[in-house]
């Protein structure tokens, strides 16, 4: 009985190795055609970069940078109104807070925000909410002194 259990398991092993290769080639296969593919798109890619690169020296222009939707729902709203209105933008936050010299947490402190919400703002990952842009520039104005007291006093 051992025996025929032992030649059985090795015809079982013999045929699951002989399906196995066949499946195995078909993704060898597939995995090669699938690496000249990602390599052709990365050539292509490296000289449609070079063409904008070219394109923007010729035109003396740098790419737009797209902003985020909450920047650009502000500016919408702003252009029905009469007058100059100030915008908020991650340029004018990292501005202003190197001009105060503070880090980020003592600007999340004056701004009363979290220093995470800081760093997204001034990274450009996100944008305050429309209602708050007008507390936030207010603050962003103040002088360095009255920055610091203003902290104090929210602390």
């Amino acid at each position: 009985m051992s025996t025929f259990a032992e030649s059985f398991k090795r015809e079982i092993a013999r045929v699951a190795r002989k399906e196995l290769r066949e499946e195995i080639t078909a993704l060898r296969k597939s995995a090669a055609a699938q690496r000249t593919e990602v390599s052709a798109l990365k050539k292509q890619i490296s000289g449609l970069q070079s063409q904008v690169k070219k394109l923007s020296k010729v035109q003396g222009a740098q790419p737009k940078k797209t902003l985020p939707l909450e920047a650009l729902a502000v500016r919408a709203e702003q252009k029905g109104k009469p007058g100059r209105k100030a915008v908020f933008t991650a340029e004018r936050l990292k501005t202003n807070r190197a001009r105060l010299g503070f880090t980020q947490d003592q600007m999340a402190r004056l701004l009363e925000v979290s220093a995470l919400s800081i760093w997204k703002w001034e990274s450009g990952g996100a944008a305050p909410r429309a209602s708050r842009v007008p507390q936030i520039l207010q603050r962003l104005a103040l002088g360095k002194r009255e920055a610091l007291t203003l902290i104090t006093e929210v602390e």
